[in-house]
């Protein structure tokens, strides 16, 4: 699986560096935007995780937010990318979650990790990093496929099964490129979560009007508006290390 993962990444690191952030409505109109609400818009010299970085775009709203930022991915060539967008403003690095992290145990005040979990089975072994490596009272923040839309949308039987899911994206530097990726119930995901972490908030996102005017945004608006009011893509949990 971290093989496949790997690949289908760095074949899509161009679009994601050139493309995503204006094309790509789902992550720039609706994640976005949803995720950056849930956080401090001065993040004044806090030492942040991004883990899961692709190209860098939340690495780069980080430290214009004033935070230490060290990010990470799986694929050397989202970290290349990650790097040419914020050169040495942060420390990016390659690294695979599915393994122990580098970091010092309560390195950082801050986790953010968009839409990369869903590409890991088994969570158990990252959230006891993620816990070991934050500070007390220190905040994770996550966004995920939310299991209803994956559930709806592969046409899956068995809502409460954990399984594995693939998908062809195309896109325009890239092409089509099978992606693959975990479907798991909500109450796993909140289970696991509450097991290390106090969970704070819960955000099934909607699309803000506010982007209906935005000539960026217009042709997804008019496809996706009305169905993600209705039916929610991602999920997002917000949750605090005790500071017991």
């Amino acid at each position: 699986m971290k093989e496949k993962v790997m690949e289908a990444y760095d074949k899509l690191a161009g679009d994601y560096e050139r493309h995503v952030d204006s094309q790509s409505g789902h992550n720039a109109f609706y994640e976005r935007p949803a995720m950056l609400s849930m956080l401090p818009s001065d993040l004044g010299q806090m030492t942040v995780l991004d883990a899961g970085c692709a190209a860098g775009w939340y690495t780069e709203q980080f430290i214009q937010r004033g935070a230490q930022v060290t990010a990470i991915d799986l694929s050397p060539a989202m970290i290349e990318a990650c790097k040419r967008r914020v050169g040495n403003k942060a420390n990016v690095f390659a690294c695979d979650m599915n393994e122990e992290l580098p970091f010092d145990d309560e390195t950082f005040d801050l986790i953010v990790s968009s839409l990369t979990l869903h590409y890991i089975e088994d969570w158990t072994p990252i959230f006891r990093e993620f816990q070991r490596v934050l500070k007390h009272g220190g905040s994770l923040i996550f966004s995920v496929h939310h299991p209803f839309m994956d559930f709806k949308h592969f046409d899956r039987h068995d809502y409460f099964a954990r399984e594995l899911l693939t998908e062809t994206w195309n896109k325009p530097e890239a092409g089509p490129v099978e992606v693959t990726f975990y479907r798991r119930p909500i109450q796993e995901i909140m289970n696991v979560t509450s097991s290390r972490f106090n969970i704070e908030q819960i955000v099934e996102p909607q699309p803000s009007i506010a982007h209906k005017d935005n000539p960026e945004a217009k042709e997804w608006m008019a496809k996706w508006y009305d169905r993600l009011m209705t039916n929610p893509h991602f999920l997002i949990v917000k949750a605090r290390k005790s500071v017991d």
